[in-house]
């Protein structure tokens, strides 16, 4: 039996086999370094090099080896991840210093290297036509340069500039490049720069548009248009892109009507809405959204869309939702919305009445009054605006004559939103404005009011005294607000509380 001397003696036997694996051999010449790894002194000891106890297993030998880096001793991180991290901090203040540097000097540095980009690539493709491969590369340099002009967007103070050292006319040229990808990242940019969520002045959105009108910029993106194929994604996404464009220049007046008029937009819009998909796409939702926007902007668009029967292509796409509603919150729903707007406003014309009577638009409402759901409130929307005004006689005649006083009066009896009931009785206060007294129309419709013990009256007259309640309400709370305030005050203020009154 072992003795307690004995064991004193033998320290090796107290320690378990997992540190006889990991216990180095050292002396009282060890060190440690300055990265925290034990240095070993050059000794005439053969034996210093070599480990104690009984050779490693083949894992733990590999472990052994991977903390020779100093997973343990040198902080957690390789010399490696420590140099990336460095490399990560020295660009991250880069980028704060090139940030704060974004003026007039860099501006004309910037302009300066796209217009080299420019003439490079256009002096190897035509050096190299027949030969891609040689010209390429400074297509992807050019790419990055028009890439690079997006930061332009967070500083639209230098828009001005921008326009005056001709940078915008060389941006805009680029749409005509024979490389579709360049033209499409062009048009992004101008996106972009035009977009309304830029922080610009109206000065300085102006200069820049302007500009880019001078170099005309309308025709070209007509003419990409029609070079660009849809089926193809990065094709389809520079359609988008164009149509964020109109969006974005339509807010004036005046670009929207050169967009309906001298340059055929309407017409390819028409056209794009027609064309048949398995599902309503962005790009398609989209179009009609533009259509509307720019049918609402002026009314010579109004009459272009008249003229080319668009009244008509309309309604038939609307046909398709007479029954059937599109799923909620989807790019279908949002398309069948924009149609019914771009109908309605032409509605509004004399001769979009006529078109819209002829087309047998009265007609399609009934159905989907009747029938429809999610297209009832929208199509009885459109009805009030058909028949309202003074050449809305003959839509009033018409709905009368198709029988749609049923309909109208059974929405009437009914409980509604304050919409609907605006419509139900903007439509009756035009019928009973615009028909003929003494004619068939006019009595029918009288008629309507007087049966069932003048329950319709009843009905105009309970909604009457809940408008005159909420008047009320209303009225007194800006009797209130008025008290303490001046004349101009109040003045500023009124239009806020003519709204108030709209809303109740």
């Amino acid at each position: 039996m072992t003795s307690i001397d004995d064991l004193f003696k033998n320290p090796s036997l107290t320690k378990s086999t997992d540190e006889l694996y990991k216990l180095p051999r050292l002396n009282a010449k060890d060190s440690l370094g300055s990265n925290g790894h034990l240095i070993a002194e050059e000794g005439d000891d053969e034996d210093d090099d070599v480990a104690a106890g009984p050779e490693l297993p083949p894992n733990l030998e590999e472990e052994a080896l991977d903390d020779e880096e100093g997973r343990f001793f040198g902080g957690g991180i390789t010399n490696d991840t420590a140099e990336v991290l460095d490399f990560i901090d020295g660009r991250e203040k880069d980028d704060l210093m090139e940030a704060e540097k974004i003026d007039s000097a860099w501006l004309r540095k910037l302009a300066l290297n796209f217009e080299k980009k420019i003439s490079r690539n256009a002096e190897l493709r035509a050096k190299f036509e027949d030969t891609p491969e040689k010209f390429m590369g400074s297509e992807a340099d050019l790419d990055a340069e028009i890439k690079a002009l997006s930061i332009l967007s967070e500083h639209p103070i230098l828009y001005v500039e921008f326009a005056q050292i001709g940078c915008v006319s060389s941006l805009v040229s680029l749409l005509s490049h024979e490389n579709t990808d360049v033209a499409i990242d062009a048009i992004e940019i101008i996106n972009e720069l035009t977009d309304d969520d830029v922080e610009a002045e109206q000065h300085q959105w102006d200069t820049l548009v302007d500009a880019m009108l001078d170099s005309d910029l309308i025709n070209l993106l007509h003419e990409n248009l029609l070079r660009l194929d849809e089926d193809n994604e990065s094709d389809s996404a520079g359609v988008y892109h164009i149509l964020g464009v109109f969006e974005n220049l339509s807010s004036r007046v005046s670009i929207a009507e050169l967009m309906g008029t001298t340059v055929p937009i309407l017409s390819w819009l028409l056209k794009r809405i027609q064309r048949p998909e398995p599902s309503v796409s962005q790009n398609k939702q989209y179009t009609t959204e533009v259509l509307a926007i720019l049918l609402q902007s002026t009314g010579s668009n109004r009459a272009k869309l008249i003229e080319s029967d668009g009244i008509d292509i309309l309604l038939q796409l609307l046909s398709s939702y007479r029954k059937r509603d599109p799923s909620k919150g989807t790019e279908e729903e949002e398309y069948v919305e924009n149609l019914f707007d771009c109908v309605t406003c032409c509605a509004d014309d004399r001769e979009g009445k006529a078109k819209f009577l002829v087309a047998e638009g009265i007609e399609l409402c009934q159905i989907m009054l009747r029938e429809g759901k999610m297209s009832k409130p929208r199509a009885l929307r459109l009805l009030d605006h058909a028949l309202g005004g003074p050449d809305g006689a003959a839509c009033c005649e018409k709905l009368v004559e198709a029988a749609g006083l049923k309909v109208i009066f059974s929405i009437l009896m009914k409980k509604h939103d304050s919409h609907t009931t605006e419509h139900v009785l903007g439509i009756l206060s035009s019928m009973l404005r615009s028909l003929p007294s003494n004619s068939d129309a006019r009595i029918r419709l009288l008629a309507k009011f007087v049966e069932k013990e003048y329950e319709k009256l009843s009905r105009l007259v309970s909604i009457r005294r809940d408008f005159s309640s909420k008047m009320s309400t209303i009225d007194s709370e800006i009797a209130l607000e008025r008290f303490n305030l001046s004349q101009e005050e109040q003045e500023e203020r009124a239009d806020e509380w003519f709204s108030r009154k709209l809303d109740a």
